[in-house]
């Protein structure tokens, strides 16, 4: 015990000048030495996630590394730009545009009810923007619209007074397309440029600034019909073509549809990102197979609900709702004589080849009953639709409420518009009805939308739900190497 002594006391001594290298493990020294000269002469930066340097052998760089590919690059610095869900302010903004579309709409309706369509007989989008000033300009004005056949057939003996009424319609109507266009093309560039988009939204938004203006140009594409004596026949009614109405009709329905619909999808995405595991649950539910038939009855229910709003066009255009105003009979039976759908009247060829054709599409009769024929139709669908949902045990199981709401708002519209396109026709078309009736056509496909939305997985929601799924998983551990990634 006491030879050990001075032993201990040595060592103590000793201890202070041992230096660090004593315990250093030279083999490890070496390889890390060895990696960090690899390092500077690669230039790369390849380190451990636990931060304990041991990892395996780095990767050569090629020294074209940095030639990448230039459509990578530009996806990469897309993706940088724009984030990856749009901003809710976007949303409200778009409904507010379809909502501004859905008014002008309905007045565009009530322009072509009161035969003010025809009362401006030029197409100046910028100087068009202010109505007549003096005496002197409303004369100018009137003199052009004395010059039209609509006035030498309908109006020879209107006033200046009763000019002004029509002219401010269309003024008013052709006002706000152009405040429509604005508050839209603003406010698109604005958010695009503060990144309040994400990338594919902000292609759509592209798409419907596009429309915007071709809908514009549509319009006055279809007041031009009218106001040439070669499009309608000598001596007839002087109106607009059918055929161009409708097509402005029906460009103003996909632009308000398109507004709506991604309006709703952006808060939809909020909604979906909010709980992603219940997103994934709900996912899981509306793509079973029990539930396929419905969603694809959905979207054959969308398509339908809007050939029928097209027909509804073709009878405006030609006044169809001015002959057999009654309910269901058209004259003595449910359809007129066959003669008279497929008149010879309407060919323009020498074999009839076109009679079919021109028939439905040109023949007030034909066109009326084509209308009755869809409106039922679509009426039939949306009960047989609902009848499934509310009778089927496998629907009443596996729909969610959601759904089911979405269903019955379209029940009560679908109602609502087959009443008042009834009254429409009993009462010869009066304006306040036939008004109505032309919103709720709008305000069906909006809820059949909105049902669509309620029931349709979208892709790109289910994307991004499972990217953030698989941010919030916990990182599994090693066994071997405790706190290193496997």
């Amino acid at each position: 015990m006491t030879s050990s002594t001075p032993m201990l006391s040595m060592l103590r001594s000793a201890a202070p000048r041992l230096t660090r290298s004593f315990f250093t493990c030279h083999h490890v020294s070496r390889l890390s030495a060895t990696r960090h000269t690899t390092k500077r002469l690669l230039g790369t930066t390849a380190t451990s996630p636990s931060g304990d340097g041991l990892l395996s052998t780095p990767q050569a760089v090629s020294p074209f590394a940095n030639l990448t590919n230039p459509l990578q690059s530009a996806q990469k610095s897309k993706a940088r730009f724009f984030p990856e869900t749009s901003d809710k302010s976007v949303a409200y903004w778009l409904l507010g545009s379809a909502a501004s579309v859905f008014g002008i709409v309905v007045f565009g309706g009530l322009t072509r009810l009161t035969e003010s369509g025809l009362s401006i007989t030029e197409w100046r989008p910028v100087t068009g923007s202010l109505p007549p000033r003096d005496a002197a300009d409303w004369d100018a004005e009137f003199a052009k619209y004395r010059s039209s056949p609509e006035f030498k057939l309908l109006n020879p003996r209107m006033t200046l007074d009763e000019f002004k009424s029509i002219y401010y319609m269309e003024w008013t109507h052709r006002l706000w397309g152009r405040l429509v266009g604005m508050s839209f093309l603003l406010p698109a560039a604005y958010f695009i440029a503060r990144r309040k988009v994400s990338a594919p939204m902000a292609g759509k938004i592209v798409g419907i600034a596009g429309l915007i203006g071709f809908q514009g140009a549509l319009g006055w594409w279809m007041v031009k019909s009218g106001l040439k004596d070669d499009l309608f026949a000598p001596g007839s009614h002087p109106r607009v073509s059918q055929y161009r109405l409708t097509a402005h009709l029906g460009t103003a329905f996909l632009c308000y549809t398109a507004m709506l619909w991604n309006g709703l999808s952006i808060l939809r995405e909020h909604k979906l990102l909010a709980d992603p595991h219940a997103t994934t649950k709900l996912f899981d539910r509306l793509k079973s197979t029990e539930l396929r038939v419905f969603r694809r009855s959905v979207g054959a229910l969308a398509v339908l609900v809007f050939c029928t709003v097209m027909s509804g066009g073709l009878v405006a255009g030609l006044d169809a709702g001015l002959i057999y105003n009654e309910f269901p009979y058209m004259g003595e039976g449910l359809t007129p004589p066959k003669s008279e759908l497929f008149s010879d009247f309407y060919s323009h060829t020498p074999d009839k080849s076109d009679i079919w054709w021109r028939n439905m599409l040109e023949n007030p009769s034909l066109v009326q009953l084509d209308h009755r024929i869809l409106a039922t139709t679509t009426f039939t669908s949306v009960m047989s639709l609902w009848a499934y949902t509310r009778f089927s045990p496998t629907l009443q199981r596996m729909l969610p409420a959601a759904c089911k709401r979405g269903m019955h708002g379209v029940v009560g519209f679908v109602g609502l518009q087959v009443a008042l396109g009834i009254t429409t026709l009993l009462y010869l078309v009066p304006l306040p009805l036939a008004s109505a009736h032309q919103a709720g056509s709008l305000a069906l496909l909006s809820s059949v939308i909105i049902l669509g939305g309620r029931t349709w997985v979208p892709k790109r929601a289910a994307r991004l739900v499972s990217q953030k799924l698989a941010r919030s998983r916990p990182v599994a551990s090693s066994p071997a190497f405790p706190g290193r990634a496997v």
